[in-house]
């Protein structure tokens, strides 16, 4: 028995009037496959709380975010490729740049993203090859565009401090504080790591270059997100299914880092709007042949709710439901297919919201329901109800014959 899980990330919407972009999009396929399934809505993680992609995931997977989520620093760290060990200390990082005098404290943040540089090997590795702290050991990693990752690594460091990103443009760097008095060391490790990366940055002949050409300079490292990095049990140990997950972004693929799975990945997955649908979905059939469990994660319907773009999130739906089209094939006495968006993000919000999301199961043991489509304002007329995130795996192992009996 194999279970094949497609996560339109944003893919559910509020509404406009009587619409959505899912229920606007011509999408035979999702409609061909909720008609031969069960379908209802759920709550990602509890009614009324508006879920992060990255809590969202952890409870779909059937992992508590309250007892496994600290941060998103973590699970960027891993997705980037670090090998993030319980007690490590992780951000997000931003290349940026500032501008002035004095401190690096003292200097105000003119672009936060270093005018979305993409070519930052070098400057990672003069990083980590210049810059030294005592007593602690720090891994700073690329990732996509004008981001990186990074790990802080040694004894007594406390997640509890705050961030350096000031979140907008035309504000000095901000100077870490402790939350608590178990933090001052961390906070204390941090700041002279700003300190010093920026010395670096700032005097490495790449940003001359960038300089000389009009381009602003990578010449600060702005850290969000921190979290302290905490034992996940993995996927297979929990659940006897060996995983694969197929996606472009670093936050999914560092939670499948972090889970144990086989991370899949191809530079044609690049977890936006430009990723290649179709190849996305012929690696994940082809996933199942080695797997138990294949998550594929398609990114930019989010995106475009972020927008505010009704039309581009409805378009780009329909390119979802043409590349699924061999979903249709699928031998549904072996495989458990199940389909669902992680969170809402209405395009009248431009940001997530709390509003339940469509989820259908298609599996010859499931008692199909009379839906005959696949949006917002018929699934919740089927025969799943409202769930939550984390009772999916539960009903997903049951129908697999993996579920173990509670009681006599």
């Amino acid at each position: 028995m194999k279970v094949l899980m497609v996560i339109v990330d944003g893919m559910s919407d509020r509404g406009n009037g009587n619409t959505t972009p899912l229920k606007s999009a011509h999408s035979p396929n999702l409609d061909f496959l909720a008609e031969r399934g069960i379908t209802g809505i759920m709550d990602t993680i509890r009614p009324g709380i508006r879920p992060g992609s990255d809590t969202a995931h952890f409870s779909i997977l059937g992992y508590d975010p309250f007892e496994y989520y600290t941060g998103r620093g973590p699970i960027e760290a891993a997705g980037a490729g670090i090998d993030v060990k319980p007690g490590d200390i992780a951000f997000r990082v931003n290349f940026g740049t500032v501008e002035g005098e004095g401190s690096i404290f003292d200097k105000i943040v003119v672009d936060r993203r270093a005018g979305r540089i993409q070519d930052k090997e070098e400057l990672v590795r003069a990083i980590n090859e210049n810059v030294k702290l005592d007593g602690v050991e720090f891994i700073l990693a690329n990732a996509s565009g004008h981001r990186a990752a990074l790990v802080f690594r040694g004894e007594g460091l406390s997640d509890r401090i705050t961030d350096s990103d000031p979140k907008k443009e035309g504000r000095a760097v901000k100077r870490v504080e402790p939350l608590d008095s178990s933090a001052e060391f961390t906070a204390e490790i941090v700041n002279e790591f700003i300190e010093k990366s920026h010395e670096v940055l700032e005097n490495h002949p790449l940003n001359a270059e960038r300089a000389e050409a009009g381009l602003p300079k990578a010449n600060v490292l702005l850290l969000r997100g921190v979290g302290k990095a905490v034992h996940v049990p993995e996927f297979e140990e929990r659940y006897g299914l060996k995983a694969a997950f197929v996606a472009g972004t670093t936050l999914i693929k560092g939670i499948g880092r972090l889970i144990g799975a086989d991370v899949i990945e191809n530079s044609k997955f690049t977890g936006s709007r430009d990723t290649d649908l179709n190849l996305k979905v012929e690696t994940a059939l082809k996933a199942l042949e080695t797997h138990d469990f294949v998550l594929l994660h398609i990114k930019a319907p989010d995106e475009f709710g972020h927008d505010g773009d009704f039309d581009g999130k409805k378009e780009f739906i329909e390119r979802v439901d043409q590349a699924i089209t061999p979903l249709r094939e699928l031998d549904f006495s072996r495989v458990c297919l199940t389909v669902l968006s992680d969170h809402s993000t209405p395009v009248s919000v431009r940001d997530h919201s709390a509003d339940p999301v469509p989820v259908m199961i298609v599996h010859d043991g499931v008692r199909r329901d009379d839906v005959k489509a696949f949006n917002e304002f018929e699934v919740y007329k089927g025969g799943l109800c409202r769930i939550r995130g984390e009772d999916l795996m539960n009903i997903i192992l049951d129908l697999i014959g993996k579920a173990k009996k509670f009681g006599a």
